[in-house]
């Protein structure tokens, strides 16, 4: 509910009370003495979503578009005709004004914005770097990354230039923050040794998940941009959407961050990538939200500049996302080719080492370096590379060529085979591992 103050203008106010009383609104009137030009101040209760299409009425008939007005929040209304009134309107809506008051108080003040975003960078590469969860979850509620998101589809719907600038210019600014700030603070861990040597970020299971995009990612953004909304909209708590936007942001742009740092140009495509989908994608859920609940400019005369502005970015948008989301689609093809690979190697290398002449053997692990879906992209050639319980920590005479062999007869991929062994039965300290390699890389055409 809301409670609205006016200042009626000279000779407008027995047709703004009588439209008031056609409405069936209860009201207050008070002289005004204050300021020249104004008759009376009224004071009426109205559901929220009525807060709009009684002013547009009272402005047609005499209540200046830019004159004195005041909405505020109401706890409670008694009035006997209120509860008719809130009976032809919903609850749900907003007005015009309270949204972009809403939207520009979302997005806090630039260095309040640029040092959160660096602290929220940091923090959220800290927790990837050590694999915790609580620390990335901690660095997306202090992130904020909500407020500029929801200014530009805002502005953009209701012709709001200044709102629309300044929500992109933030987007832009806190997505550079993040990466840098990622990148420098990568650099000094890196450089001082707040890791172990050859520490191999890119393995860590938090980055990982950021280094895995498909079309299951746009599922976070997506709902990002739904409860984005409902929460500028409907009062549902902001700094709970606000985390779950920076979880679709923050954490990858991180991870770009690491992997500039680590010189790892795989892994700031794929996060890269991620990124980008999932601003376009909040950004695009926002902004067709807010256009298909009816919110357009107060002035007619700016409705076509909102609708063309609005229908060019969702077109921009919408025509990103495809070409990313099939980048996306193919990504999640090779994913699946992958782990059918995978699993398909693991069972064959089962099949070898359960031959009679290895019934001494065991396999312990199994590790994959490149597999021929990566070596396609990337021109590398897939190695196995297999640790076994061998007696005397010796690798069986063959089993490397027989596993090279099988794997080229079954996959239709020739693999370099690595096989390792070990003596598992005698003390740690006296166990040696020692190598078998077969398969040379294959020469490929210049």
């Amino acid at each position: 509910m809301r409670l609205v103050h006016v200042l009626i203008p000279t000779g407008s106010v027995e047709a703004v009370l009588d439209e008031l009383d056609s409405e069936g609104i209860d009201y207050a009137v008070s002289t005004e003495v204050g300021r020249g030009g104004y008759d009376a101040q009224v004071s009426f209760p109205v559901p929220t979503s009525a807060v709009d299409p009684i002013l547009t009425r009272l402005r047609a008939v005499g209540l200046e578009d830019d004159g004195y007005t005041i909405v505020v929040s109401a706890e409670t209304v008694v009035s006997k005709r209120f509860e008719q009134v809130k009976a032809n309107y919903t609850d749900l809506s907003l007005s015009r004004a309270e949204l972009v008051s809403r939207a520009e108080d979302m997005a806090p003040p630039l260095s309040t914005f640029v040092a959160m975003t660096i602290v929220s960078a940091v923090v959220a590469t800290t927790g990837l770097l050590s694999n915790s969860a609580a620390v990335i979850i901690g660095a997306m509620i202090i992130a904020p990354v909500m407020g500029p998101a929801i200014s530009a589809s805002v502005g953009s719907v209701l012709y709001e230039p200044r709102l629309f600038r300044r929500g992109v210019g933030l987007q832009v600014l806190g997505v550079a923050l993040a990466i840098a700030s990622g990148l420098a603070f990568s650099l000094l861990v890196k450089e001082t040794l707040l890791v172990p040597p050859g520490f191999n970020p890119i393995e860590v299971p938090q980055v990982q998940e950021r280094l895995t995009p498909n079309v299951l990612s746009l599922v976070l953004a997506v709902g990002a941009g739904v409860a984005a909304v409902l929460s500028l909209t409907r009062g549902v708590s902001s700094v709970l959407v606000g985390a779950m936007i920076a979880v679709a942001l923050v954490p990858p742009a991180a991870t770009v961050g690491i992997g500039i740092a680590w010189n790892a140009p795989l892994a700031v495509a794929e996060a890269g990538t991620l990124l980008l989908v999932n601003i376009l994608a909040v950004n695009l859920v926002a902004l067709s939200l807010l256009w298909l609940s009816g919110y357009r400019p107060v002035s007619e005369a700016r409705t076509d500049s909102a609708r063309k502005r609005t229908l060019q970015l969702l077109g921009i948008i919408t025509f990103a996302l495809i070409a990313l989301g099939s980048i996306l689609a193919f990504v999640s093809l090779l994913s699946v080719a992958d782990a059918e690979f995978r699993t398909e190697l693991n069972a064959e290398i089962a099949d070898v080492l359960s031959r009679n002449e290895y019934r001494n053997v065991r396999l312990i692990e199994v590790h994959i370096d490149v597999s021929p879906v990566q070596g396609l992209l990337f021109s590398e050639d897939p190695e196995v590379t297999i640790l076994v319980d061998s007696p005397g920590g010796v690798p069986p005479n063959g089993l490397a060529e027989d596993v090279r062999t099988v794997i080229r007869d079954e996959q239709g991929f020739d693999v370099i085979v690595v096989v390792e062994a070990v003596d598992a039965s005698l003390p740690s300290d006296d166990r040696v591992t020692t190598t078998e390699r077969v398969g040379a890389p294959v020469p490929r055409p210049a």
